[in-house]
């Protein structure tokens, strides 16, 4: 039997255009230790960790005339170099050199004729430092055969990349044509609904096609209350252009553990509350007139987790479960202290519902990893239509001991979540190691002022800390 792409991950490849590429990419820093980590290394490393992960060494096949939706097959031409690239900074490049090659590199659609991934090993950074920018398209990564490479080539304890071993995987040979057209047609002989739904998706109807994978997802779609009037208008929805900006948040995670403790919540909410509070500013910088109701929503695709373990730890996630939670963010109310109390009485709600564990179809994954909890939270957002929430706030609580790629310690993170038609900003937030870290991904056009709302991230979270509870 060929192994068909799902209907959602097909969908991901049928909504794709060069403007809104849906791929999730993610930041890695990395200090060299003494011995070095090269290029090679990373080679190593990775060409290592591939046999566990069969789909980065296949490509998509579509269907001739298309009958079925396309099929998973080994590339026999499968080139290691190809997708672990090397790139440089002008040596000593800060930061904000880096973020601006990641945007450049994110904005950029995968080859769709190659596996759908590209790692980038970035040298030239201050302080004898190395980025990985790792890029991961949305149909790869489903949470139960295939996880993000993150999830593989990091460890807690420094480890050796060894040498190079020869590779024995050998690619089974490419189906032909008439084989195709073979299994294709004895599938819609048995489910003749489906051959004009794949007719009508390769013809570009997106919303006829979103609108399906609503239907079908089954765990996702039920996590979501029903929706019965659109999200609020606003600058956070406008026209996607094909540029990026992307800029980053450090914050530390005792500073949210103080303002839970004051008040009670969960850091999570108190995330939420930084974001809102940023936003109420970002929106008034811009002349908004905000009424005291005024809310922007925003789709949250959380891990499912048991309230009596460490808040940030991922040993309190419940079988590695992920729910997709509605939330509308007060933006207008100006007491930060009563914007908290709203978010956090909006996510009891949800977890009270019992909608907390409806997605668990989604995801079965043996360990954890942030990066693959975004890229989950990413197919979650772009399951449902963009009309109905105005940005995707990813939250994933990362591993609080230190990580290395082979004897390169980690030393910061951050996620870069994919934009979905019409929303001009997606913001990602990971936990490692004692700290929170922000990536906020915008359309070049329409938030080209995306280092303010950094900026008032920072000051958002001042705000709550500084409030006499």
């Amino acid at each position: 039997m060929p192994d068909r792409l799902s209907a959602l991950d097909a969908s991901f490849l049928y909504l794709e255009d060069p403007t809104t590429p849906m791929h999730v990419g993610g930041v890695a820093i990395f200090e060299r230790p003494r011995d070095g980590f090269s290029y090679e290394d990373l080679l190593t490393l990775i060409g290592q960790r591939l046999l566990y992960l069969p789909r980065y060494r296949q490509r998509v096949m579509r269907i001739p005339g298309h009958l079925a939706r396309p099929v998973w097959i080994d590339d026999v031409d499968f080139d290691l170099n190809y997708h672990v690239r090397r790139s440089a900074l002008p040596a000593p490049g800060n930061h904000d050199q880096l973020f601006d090659l990641v945007a450049r590199l994110l904005s950029r659609p995968l080859d769709q004729e190659r596996p759908l991934w590209e790692a980038y090993f970035v040298e030239g950074l201050a302080d004898d430092r190395v980025a990985l920018v790792t890029k991961t398209h949305q149909s790869v990564v489903d949470g139960i055969g295939t996880v993000d490479l993150g999830q593989l080539i990091l460890e807690a304890v420094p480890q050796d990349c060894g040498a190079p071993e020869e590779d024995t995987w050998t690619p089974r040979r490419q189906p032909s044509r008439a084989q195709l057209l073979l299994d294709a047609v004895g599938e819609t002989v048995q489910r003749p609904g489906e051959l004009m739904e794949n007719v009508r998706s390769a013809a570009q109807d997106a919303v006829a096609t979103a609108e399906k994978v609503v239907g079908t997802v089954g765990g996702v779609a039920s996590a979501l209350r029903t929706v019965v009037r659109p999200a609020p208008a606003g600058p956070l929805n406008a026209h996607v252009s094909g540029g990026r900006v992307f800029t980053v948040v450090r914050t530390r995670l005792e500073d949210y553990r103080q303002v839970r403790a004051e008040h009670g919540g969960t850091v999570n909410d108190v995330v939420l509350a930084v974001i809102t509070g940023a936003l109420r500013e970002w929106l008034m910088s811009r002349g908004t007139a905000l009424t005291s109701a005024e809310t922007v929503r925003a789709l949250v695709p959380l891990a499912v987790r048991d309230a009596e373990t460490e808040e940030f730890s991922s040993a309190g996630i419940l079988g590695n479960e992920v729910a997709a939670y509605l939330v509308d963010l007060p933006v207008g109310e100006p007491n930060p202290v009563l914007r908290l109390q709203h978010i956090g009485h909006a996510m009891t709600e949800h977890t009270d519902s019992g909608r907390s564990v409806a997605a668990r179809a989604l995801l079965r994954v043996g360990g954890f990893a942030p990066a693959t909890l975004h890229s989950l939270g990413a197919r979650a957002a772009g399951s449902f239509s963009g009309r109905i929430f105005n940005l995707v706030v990813t939250n994933s609580p990362g591993p609080q001991q230190q990580l290395y790629a082979g004897k390169a310690r980690m030393v910061e993170m951050f996620p870069v979540m994919p934009l979905a038609r019409g929303q001009a900003l997606a913001i990602g937030v990971t936990s490692y190691h004692g700290n929170v870290y922000f990536g906020l991904n915008g359309d070049r056009k329409a938030m080209s002022d995306v280092d303010s709302l950094a900026d008032m991230l920072e000051d958002s979270l001042a705000e709550l800390k500084g409030i006499n509870w």
